[in-house]
């Protein structure tokens, strides 16, 4: 058999119907994942932006690192128990993304939405209230990051709510998410700081035909070159000359419209002095009120509150409680019983220059 007989590669690929090249739709290249990243980037960029809004502290969210892994290794390499939280993207693009944070981190994202300081969470549970809590800042940092790709891919992009549940990784049995444990997805990787009380992974997974669709949509959005700026100055400037004869008609048309200034009818104030003018504001209703005292306390402890809870306020017993007049502090005085009614005798009110400033 000489030279000429021999089938390449290629023809016998072709033959089985095979293919030696790498470009199957199961494998995200280097480009690919490079795309990816800088996708993560700035989504995740503004959901940390989101974040340091809900919890009043610093987040610092570094550049992602992109890899493909399966289910089953993931559960190897991180054999601690996780929240996960899936979202589904139903406008614009369709797929499902889910987030990946660490027990702990969850707990204490959770204690600071509900007023607590984010330590000691250690014997915390996640129960329904912090599920909800962490449902609604994920929520807020997803959508965030479906923002900030509206304005990548130049489309709308909704999605839908997230739903959150804690999983053992250790435990092969219980599921994880709706993905396939077998097939390689997507796995972006982030570094996240939330002041001194987080700094571990927050994970990223995406169906790698999902990952492909987010970078064709990258793709698709041609950018703006030189060219292009170059091109529009041209078309301005060959539009001036029309522009400036226009704005020349409009200045000779203003020029001959007569301009005058605008007149009021004077208000007749006569036979208003003295008390006349205070009688016509003595009809008008006040709300007054009476506050016994104030207390500050946390979301989670004002869920807790039942009949029959009883809530200290700061003031002492005995101690004059405070008059007000349409919510400005006016007058003192104590309590009082009118029959069966309560009533507030006056004992004190303030200055004439302090009602003025009350007011402002």
């Amino acid at each position: 058999m000489n030279d000429k007989e021999i089938l390449s590669q290629e023809e016998v690929d072709a033959l089985l119907g095979t293919s030696s090249k790498t470009n199957d739709v199961h494998i995200v290249d280097e480009n690919e994942k490079d795309a990816l990243g800088e996708i993560g980037n700035i989504s995740m960029g503004a959901s940390a932006t989101t974040l340091y809004t809900i919890l009043g502290k610093r987040v610092r969210i570094t550049t992602p690192k992109v890899s493909t892994t399966t289910l089953k290794d993931l559960r190897k390499e991180h054999p601690l128990p996780f929240v996960v939280v899936e979202v589904q993207y139903t406008r614009g693009i369709e797929g499902t993304n889910v987030l990946i944070i660490q027990e702990r981190d969850a707990k204490i994202i959770a204690d600071l939405m509900m007023g607590g300081d984010g330590t000691d969470v250690a014997d915390i549970e996640l129960d329904e209230i912090r599920f909800s809590a962490i449902n609604e800042a994920m929520n807020q940092m997803m959508g965030a990051a479906a923002t900030s790709m509206a304005t990548m891919f130049k489309k709308d992009i909704s999605i839908s709510p997230p739903i959150s549940k804690l999983v053992d990784f250790a435990d092969d049995t219980e599921e994880l998410v709706s993905f396939d444990s077998g097939n390689e997805m997507v796995l972006v990787s982030f570094e996240m700081e939330v002041e001194n009380l987080i700094k571990s992974n927050l994970m990223q997974l995406t169906p790698i035909s999902f990952a492909k669709e987010m970078v064709e949509n990258l793709i698709k959005v041609e950018p703006v070159t030189q060219q292009d700026h170059i091109e529009e100055e041209v078309a301005e400037m060959k539009e001036e000359p029309k522009t400036q004869i226009a704005k020349k008609d409009i200045i000779d048309n203003t020029m001959t419209i007569p301009v005058k200034p605008v007149q009021f009818d004077r208000l007749d104030d006569k036979g208003l002095t003295g008390d006349n003018k205070l009688n016509i504001l003595m009809d008008i209703p006040l709300e007054v009120s009476v506050e016994l005292g104030r207390t500050t306390k946390l979301i989670r402890q004002v869920l807790k509150l039942a009949p029959g809870s009883v809530i200290e306020l700061d003031k002492l017993a005995g101690e004059p409680v405070d008059i007000l007049v349409n919510g400005k502090f006016l007058a003192k005085g104590e309590v009082v019983v009118i029959d069966e009614n309560f009533g507030v005798r006056i004992t004190e009110i303030i200055t004439p220059m302090e009602r003025v400033n009350n007011l402002q």
